[in-house]
């Protein structure tokens, strides 16, 4: 963070702003907004900084990122809004964005309800034949080789047969940031059970890595890059924020 010791009027702003973004989320370990100017630019309207880290983050979907980074400067606010520990933006502005997520807070979000409920009575062909299945546990990990593997056990419900299927894919950045698509699939035993299976998987973990996820109210976000390695995925992208969210 910004080093020096803020003043009372940045303390009550920061405050205002943790309580405002605190509400948006499930679950929080640590979450610090530090705003920054001087009462002359304040009183015009005028903040010179703002950052705000988090660690812990759950977000919508049970998807935890384990760092979130937002740092902008030079924002245009009401000071009228501003004297009452309110952050009202007078025009929208960009910021630098930054996400990191663990092996396990992606295999987390793979098994949340959410996703899980979407993996079940897919209707695919396995072997030529049509087959009605369920996926019961994934396991995703990030080897360190710029890739992602996925191994998910499913049941065959029509023979109450338990199968195994395991692929890696490589995450690419779509043209304009807008999301990540996954490519290249290798499969470890060499073929495919299933193709609707495997389009199934990747839908959501495309959903899961989509940038939009760690949004929060008057935000919008887009990638500019991505580093996957071992054990960890690490997004760098722009925020367009239009209104810092009031508590």
């Amino acid at each position: 963070m910004t080093l020096g010791k803020p003043d009372i009027g940045e303390q009550a702003l920061s405050k205002a702003a943790e309580i405002g973004l605190s509400t948006q989320l499930d679950e929080v370990e640590d979450l610090d907004v530090d705003i920054r100017t001087d009462p002359g630019k304040l009183v015009q309207g005028e903040l010179e900084s703002v950052e705000i880290e988090g660690k812990g983050l759950v977000m919508q979907k049970d998807l935890r990122a384990q760092e979130l980074e937002i740092k902008t400067s030079n924002i245009a606010i009401n000071p009228l809004s501003a004297a009452f520990g309110k952050i009202e933006l007078t025009r929208p502005t960009d910021a630098d964005a930054h996400v990191v997520l663990t092996e396990q807070d992606l295999e987390r979000a793979f098994n949340s309800e959410y996703i899980h409920n979407k993996l079940q009575n897919l209707q695919v062909h396995v072997n030529g034949q049509p087959l009605v299945i369920n996926t019961r546990q994934v396991q995703l990990r990030l080897p360190g080789d710029g890739k992602i593997l996925l191994t998910a056990e499913i049941l065959l419900k029509e023979t109450g047969e338990t199968q195994t299927i395991s692929f890696s894919t490589v995450p690419h950045l779509t043209p304009g940031g807008e999301r990540i698509a996954l490519e290249d699939i290798q499969y470890s035993q060499g073929k495919e059970l299933s193709p609707e299976l495997t389009t199934a998987l990747l839908d959501r973990a495309s959903e899961l890595l989509n940038l939009r996820n760690f949004e929060l109210e008057g935000m919008s976000l887009r990638l500019k890059g991505m580093d996957v390695q071992k054990g960890k995925l690490t997004l760098q992208g722009t925020a367009h924020v239009e209104q810092f969210p009031d508590s």
